[in-house]
């Protein structure tokens, strides 16, 4: 599993190696709630995805992406926000294997 490096701001895009594919994430803040695009490539596969504690951010093998994202609270269980990123709230990326191993 690999944790991804993210910094306290409200708005942050970056492009990381997860596994062997080129992904880059845009997450943002809003009044609703923290959200994340996330794209393989020049695609995006998933924009406008909200940040759930402990959710798959992913979800759908059809969309290409190899492993799955999600964000855990490293401090109890509450959804994150922005202030929290890299901190309290980790954004954690694991492979399909690692994933089949957890359920």
């Amino acid at each position: 599993m690999q944790t991804i490096t993210l910094q306290a701001i409200k708005a942050q895009e970056m492009t990381v190696r997860l596994g062997d594919q080129s992904v880059t994430l845009r997450i943002y803040q809003r009044t609703t709630g923290l959200y994340i695009d996330i794209g393989i490539d020049d695609l995006w596969i998933a924009q406008g995805v909200i940040c759930i504690n402990g959710n798959k951010l992913v979800r759908y093998s059809h969309l290409g992406f190899r492993g799955e994202l999600f964000f855990a609270d490293t401090k109890g269980s509450d959804d994150p926000t922005y202030d929290g990123l890299g901190d309290r709230f980790q954004l954690f990326y694991a492979t399909a294997e690692e994933m089949s191993a957890a359920a």
